[in-house]
């Protein structure tokens, strides 16, 4: 049975940091490519960060130079370091695995940037 769980959100005033977590059971992380989605009140679901398979990074526009995605594969995690937080970043944020099937979603983590 795949598991994926967040932890890590919070509530954080604008311009700081929050590292979220995303523990994978279940699955064969090391060919699974991992991202981070991210959902706003009234908006849809949107791609925040991935690390494929291969090895790349790919980041929203939005986030790029704030965001960073990384992974253990020996640990079978993923992380997103937020730093420089806006308002606009507030969202549930959601791990997602992909093994090229279908993909996997965990539970999601609130996280609420205040001006």
């Amino acid at each position: 049975q795949v598991q994926l769980v967040e932890s890590g959100g919070g509530l954080v005033q604008a311009g700081g940091s929050l590292r979220l977590s995303c523990a994978a059971s279940g699955i064969s992380f090391g060919i699974s490519t991992m991202a981070w989605y991210r959902q706003a009140p009234g908006k849809q679901r949107e791609l925040v960060a991935e690390f494929t398979r291969a090895g790349r990074t790919n980041y929203a526009d939005s986030v790029k130079g704030r965001f960073t995605i990384f992974r253990d594969n020996a640990k079978k995690m993923v992380y997103l370091q937020m730093d420089s937080l806006k308002p606009e970043d507030t969202a549930v944020y959601f791990c997602n695995a992909d093994m090229g099937v279908r993909p996997y979603w965990g539970q999601g983590t609130q996280v609420t940037v205040s001006s």
